[in-house]
């Protein structure tokens, strides 16, 4: 493995070896592992669980980290071609990335989405630059419509509490939220899910259908597993023997670039809270899953989140353990 930039670039085979290696790595450590290696991570958005596991990922296989938080410390960044630098930014990452890199055995970049230009964000153009740049092998920390890390996590909480694969139902939906967020985390999830075989749902308020090539990218990875994949926004019918309800925000595509628009979409919108009665006609053993952060009560209710459905705390802590397997494959070659 070169590179962890998006699931898709993997069969189900490569992703259930990375999975039986991060529950491995879990139970027998390997502390000298990466003795001697670095990772380095750039990071242009914030973050809590990437950057604290990806740190102890590395730290408990023996290797160092250093993390560049553009502007914070160090120069701005520019990202932009063909500019006059004029401005803020100092360096240009066509510069920067390549020279991190160098320092490093592996660069991991978080860089989310403009939320101006729908195209722009779907073809990944500003991730794929840096990609393009960057001669070590390189890890997704989140870019403008992708989660690999996340959703690698979510498929082994899934594998972890026994969730059917093929046959399981999953519901991915809609949340409410103050503000319009990327939608990187629901193109991940609904496409880990439809890679793992389920049947998945979309679950959503009108206006906030996600965008075509996301959906035709996981019909066809449902398609291959022998899973399924539709759109609603009926909640009773969605959630009608659902094993898993996995929530989250994400900005209204028919008003994309937007925001005033979104959210005046929103104000309308907050009844779209998971509480327990979302629950009246799911499986008995239906669980909550969030990638976190979550606002509570807004989102979702502290009753679910408090309550025996909750999945968010494993599920996070397995941010670690698979990005453990990651960096063991990208470094060590996963050799036992």
């Amino acid at each position: 493995m070169k590179r962890f930039i998006d699931l898709a670039e993997h069969t189900p085979e490569a992703v259930a070896e990375l999975l039986e290696l991060a529950g491995r790595l879990d139970r027998h450590p390997e502390p000298r592992a990466l003795a001697g290696k670095v990772l380095g991570m750039l990071f242009f958005n914030p973050s809590l669980r990437t950057v604290a596991s990806f740190q102890a990922a590395m730290g408990r296989l023996g290797g160092s980290s250093f993390v560049i938080t553009p502007g914070t410390g160090t120069w701005k960044l520019e990202t932009r071609n063909g500019v006059v630098m004029d401005g803020d930014a100092a360096e240009h990452i066509r510069e920067a990335v390549p020279v991190l890199a160098s320092y490093a055995d592996v660069l991991g970049i978080r860089a989310f989405a403009g939320g101006i230009d729908l195209a722009a964000d779907l073809e990944e153009r500003k991730f794929m630059e840096m990609a393009s740049v960057c001669p070590t092998p390189l890890v997704n920390l989140e870019s403008a419509v992708n989660h690999p890390c996340q959703a690698l996590a979510d498929w082994k909480t899934m594998d972890d509490l026994g969730v059917p694969a093929n046959g399981g139902r999953f519901v991915l939906s809609w949340a409410n939220h103050p503000l319009h967020l990327p939608l990187a985390v629901p193109a991940a999830a609904v496409h880990m899910a439809a890679m793992r075989g389920m049947d998945v749902t979309v679950l959503r308020p009108e206006g906030y259908a996600l965008p075509e090539p996301i959906m035709q990218r996981a019909r066809a990875a449902a398609a291959a597993s022998g899973g399924s994949l539709r759109e609603t926004d009926d909640r009773e019918e969605a959630m009608q023997g659902a094993h898993v309800i996995y929530a989250k925000s994400w900005s209204s595509t028919t008003h994309y670039g937007r925001p005033a628009e979104d959210r005046a979409l929103r104000k309308k919108l907050e009844h779209w809270m998971v509480s327990e009665r979302w629950f009246a006609n799911a499986a008995a053993e239906s669980i909550f899953m969030h990638c976190l952060p979550v606002r509570r009560n807004v989102v979702v209710a502290d009753e679910v989140l408090d309550g025996p459905r909750s999945r968010v705390l494993p599920q996070a802590r397995n941010r670690m353990t698979v990005q453990m397997a990651i960096l063991h494959r990208l470094l060590a070659g996963g050799a036992q």
